[in-house]
């Protein structure tokens, strides 16, 4: 019996057997890689954000007839957010697979949240141009299975708890710093640093300085919490 492929692997981990193989390679394709033949993932990405947010609108409101939308669009936000995303992809390893070019493969790029967020809506996609809207909603419910048990607390803006966090024991609010900004114009990464004035820090990279300072916040939040504070 043969070894599957790296990309067969994958393809079992997401638990879709693709009928067109190239659109999976398409979404595996980070722009650093790309050449004027292969093209990259940005167009794959663009339809995977709005598959899954059709799938998950679809599903909270199944889920919670009576939620209004108030209530309904932190925990969309929480279930759809890149950094959801992101964590989604590593449980299926999907950074393993990540076609990369070499300075972003040196500086960690199968580890970036951004970019596994990214990749993980472009496979969405091309999941959705395989085998419709039903293959892509199975997929997706799967693999957020977990998350939707978790998304009222999840919902809570990390920001905003983590300052409440630090008020109820009568220290000044946490302060974010930017650390350092890398990747193109187009697609620019920040790094933000959290510090609270006890000593505790925590830091995060995404594709915004909002995304970063809320992506930081839920990782110092998450270690504080964790630590019994």
């Amino acid at each position: 019996m043969s070894t599957p492929s790296p990309l067969q692997a994958f393809a079992s981990r997401l638990g879709y057997a693709f009928s067109d193989v190239a659109l999976l390679e398409q979404a595996l394709i980070h722009g650093s890689a790309s050449t004027p033949a292969s093209g990259d993932n940005q167009r794959l990405e663009f339809l995977g954000d709005r598959v899954l947010g059709l799938v998950i609108s679809e599903a909270l409101l199944q889920a919670d007839a009576r939620a209004p939308e108030g209530v309904l669009a932190p925990r969309f936000n929480a279930l759809v957010r890149k950094e959801t995303c992101a964590h989604v992809a590593r449980s299926i390893d999907l950074g393993a697979v990540l076609r990369l070019g070499r300075s972003e493969m040196l500086s960690g790029g199968r580890r970036k949240e951004a970019l596994l967020g990214d990749a993980m809506e472009a496979v969405i996609a091309a999941i959705y141009l395989d085998g419709g809207l039903d293959a892509a909603r199975d997929v997706i419910l799967r693999l957020w299975q977990d998350r939707f048990a978790t998304v009222k607390e999840d919902a809570r803006d990390p920001k905003t708890a983590l300052q409440e966090w630090a008020q109820s024991r009568k220290l000044p609010p946490p302060t974010y710093t930017l650390a350092r900004r890398s990747g193109p114009d187009h697609a620019p990464l920040f790094t933000i640093r959290v510090d609270l004035s006890s000593g505790e820090s925590a830091q995060a990279e995404a594709g915004s300085k909002r995304q970063a300072e809320q992506s930081a916040a839920k990782t110092l939040l998450t270690a504080l919490l964790e630590k019994g504070d």
